[in-house]
């Protein structure tokens, strides 16, 4: 059984994570932490509660960081053209959710949990890495009690989405991202390099609405607004990337991966880059020496991917 904490902007492909995750039987989720990103804060953890509400989901929410780790380092808008104004397609979340925030910051609601279950927590980070970085900052002993962090976010040999060089999580906030990567702890990275590959089609995520009920049924309508974004970047449906992240958890085997020091670049033409510099690659003298050897994936079996997607929402039905 994996422990689970998930770091979370939503986000319509964070929605389908999340329920993912929720429903997985290996998956027992302890905590949700929210970060600015997809929305602003609000409203990424009044989405947050929102579908923990509406699914059903025990695991507390704590709200996190809405200014990047360095503060005030730069100023992106949320993409609203992608998750809509509301985060979640523009399907009319409810301003206010009655349902009470864990009283404690995101940072420390991970360093608190990390340290009550020794070597058994994941991170499972989708959004920007500032929670992450500011838990290190606070507490950088829980570098040794985290069981593994499993990252969405950048991209290595492959262009980046919001601009050449860089993917929207880095990007959103490369200093958070470089501390988290660069620290002694297990991280794996499914970047841009798979993710891209794995398109869930408008008629596989209508299979899951009529096999799974209203959780379904709601993951299907928020996910329209979204699926419009791709009409004209990928065939047909839309890039499943933050669940991709929770499907390496359960079934690694699914990924290739390569090791080595990674990287990210602050500021400039290419800032929010990430680069890996392979271990089975030799260098002179450079900013990656002496830094621990992190996983990307560059590899992914897309169909089996869908299919654990698929099997594992579908499994638990709602009516």
């Amino acid at each position: 059984m994996h422990k689970v904490i998930f770091d979370t902007d939503p986000g319509v492909d964070d929605a389908m994570a999340l329920l993912f995750l929720h429903h997985h039987p290996d998956i027992d989720l302890i905590g949700i932490t929210t970060v600015f990103g997809n929305a602003r804060i609000e409203t990424t953890t009044r989405n947050a509660l929102f579908l923990k509400r509406e699914w059903k989901i025990d695991a507390p929410v704590a709200k996190g960081a809405g200014d990047t780790f360095i503060p005030h380092r730069v100023s992106h808008e949320p993409p609203t053209f992608i998750h809509g104004d509301d985060g979640l397609g523009n399907i009319g979340v409810p301003d206010v959710i009655d349902l009470p925030l864990d009283p404690r910051p995101a940072h420390r609601f991970i360093v608190e949990t990390v340290r009550a279950n020794p070597g058994e927590v994941t991170l499972v980070a989708v959004g920007r890495m500032t929670n992450l970085a500011n838990a290190l900052k606070d507490d950088p002993d829980i570098l040794g009690l985290v069981k593994q962090v499993v990252i969405m976010g950048g991209a290595f040999d492959t262009n980046g989405n919001v601009t050449p060089a860089a993917e929207a999580n880095i990007h959103g906030d490369p200093e958070a991202a470089d501390v988290v990567m660069t620290a002694n702890w297990p991280v794996v990275v499914v970047g841009l390099d798979v993710t891209l590959q794995t398109v869930m089609t408008k008629q596989a995520l209508a299979d899951i609405r009529d096999a799974a009920g209203k959780r379904a049924e709601l993951l299907f309508d928020l996910s329209q607004f979204y699926i419009k974004f791709y009409e004209s970047r990928v065939v047909d449906g839309m890039v499943v990337h933050d669940s991709c992240a929770c499907a390496y958890v359960v079934a690694p085997q699914l990924f290739e991966t390569r090791s080595g020091a990674i990287r990210v670049v602050s500021g400039g033409l290419a800032d929010g880059q990430t680069i890996q510099k392979p271990d089975s690659k030799g260098f002179g003298p450079s900013d990656w020496d002496n830094l621990p050897s992190q996983k990307v994936c560059m590899g992914i079996d897309a169909p089996a991917v869908l299919k654990l997607i698929h099997d594992t929402i579908v499994a638990v039905k709602e009516d």
